[in-house]
């Protein structure tokens, strides 16, 4: 009996020459395909030549599905993993097909490629010594922004995709943890025919993209928290005592808050934040 193999495949996240010659010959020699979506890897094995057999493998009934074709890979199926494009198990479904054929024993390869992450930051302009890939940022409201929170001070470049339809008021978010001047880019339809870059400040680029219209596919790039000057932080117990000023003077605990953040050089997600810790809330 021949052994199994799962081999993780990258494909092109726009243009279809990105196909590497090694892409096509794991495709041409897998038993079977597991992709996303048959429709669109169907237009790469034709645009390749490759007339393998798929089976569809998604998000919805991922587990059960990942058990089911790591059985096979472990009955001696060679199996090739794609997505509708990028990395298997990069904000796409593959984790847990690689895990289960791991448990099982099998052999696990890769054949790399085209990455909309690395391809969106390199382009981007800011550092790209240190970063990090969050993903899609959460759909909840009060979720995203608490993690956003979080991520005011992270000083390394941030790597994110976004929906067109939520891409706005994501850039919105950013602005009010992160600080309107953080600078930033928007990278729509890599690779594709109408590539666009947007660079800027979170302000400036959410009003550009507003006015454009948002559409295609959107990988957003965001500036690391800038280096504090030695002695600059300000310490909570610092900014909360001037919120509290403001408001024993007339002032709205918002309309406070906003002015600690803007004085004080500190986002004001972390002003916030700092409030309603020294209240006993969640922080």
């Amino acid at each position: 009996m021949k052994n199994g193999k799962l081999t993780v495949c990258a494909t092109p996240i726009g243009n279809l020459e990105d196909a590497s010659p090694r892409l096509a010959r794991a495709l041409a020699e897998a038993d079977l395909v597991a992709c996303e979506d048959t429709r669109q890897t169907r237009k790469l094995l034709t645009h390749l030549g490759v007339q393998t057999r798929m089976v569809s493998y998604h998000e919805v009934g991922e587990r059960e599905r990942a058990e089911q074709v790591a059985d096979r890979v472990a009955a001696g199926a060679r199996v090739a993993l794609v997505t509708d494009a990028g990395m298997p198990g990069v904000s796409d479904p593959g984790y847990l097909l690689v895990a289960a054929c791991l448990a099982r024993g099998v052999q696990v390869d890769v054949v790399p490629g085209p990455s909309a992450v690395l391809a969106a930051l390199v382009v981007s302009g800011l550092p790209t010594d240190r970063f990090c890939f969050e993903g899609f940022p959460p759909r909840r409201t009060g979720v995203r922004d608490r993690r956003l929170a979080e991520l005011a001070t992270e000083p390394r470049t941030m790597v994110f995709f976004e929906a067109p339809h939520r891409v706005l008021a994501t850039l919105a978010a950013m602005a009010e943890a992160f600080g309107a001047d953080r600078p930033c880019a928007v990278v729509r339809e890599l690779t594709k025919v109408h590539e666009e870059v947007l660079r800027g400040s979170l302000a400036d680029v959410r009003e550009r993209l507003a006015a454009a219209g948002p559409r295609g596919e959107l990988t957003l790039v965001v500036a690391g928290a800038p280096a504090a000057a030695p002695g600059a932080a300000v310490p909570a117990a610092d900014l909360v005592a001037e919120v509290a000023a403001l408001v024993a003077g007339g002032a709205s605990t918002r309309d406070a808050i906003a002015a600690v953040a803007r004085t004080s050089g500190t986002p004001r997600r972390a002003v916030y934040q700092a409030v309603l810790a020294a209240r006993g809330g969640p922080g």
